[in-house]
């Protein structure tokens, strides 16, 4: 990542983190990462943990914080989203397969015979 585009990031995330501040750590801290969650694009959100990983330069104690609860967030979220089946969305159609095709047609022949 470029230093300006990082520059960038760590200024929109301290801004947030001073907006938040006002509420308390524990409710800043909850408040900075659904914002995070919420309004950052996923290459914004990479940005700024590449970012954190190469030392996290600039960036505010409590914004240090919430992208640690974020990163955790972000990992449930991934693992949750793993273990769930897969299943067709609500309302969706479901579609007999062509066994079972097969087998109402034979059953609906017999029938009106």
């Amino acid at each position: 990542m470029s230093s300006s585009n990082a520059e960038t990031l760590v200024r929109m995330a301290n801004q947030i983190t001073r907006f938040f501040k006002v509420q308390g750590e524990e409710r800043a801290v909850v408040g900075i990462s659904e914002h995070l969650m919420k309004f950052w694009e996923p290459r914004m959100k990479d940005g700024i943990f590449a970012h954190l990983d190469a030392g996290g330069d600039g960036l505010d104690p409590l914004t240090l914080k919430a992208l640690d609860k974020l990163r955790a967030d972000l990992a449930k979220k991934k693992a949750g989203a793993a273990a769930q089946p897969q299943s067709p969305p609500s309302g969706a159609k479901k579609v007999a397969q062509p066994a079972q095709q097969a087998k109402a047609k034979a059953s609906n022949g017999k029938a009106k015979r």
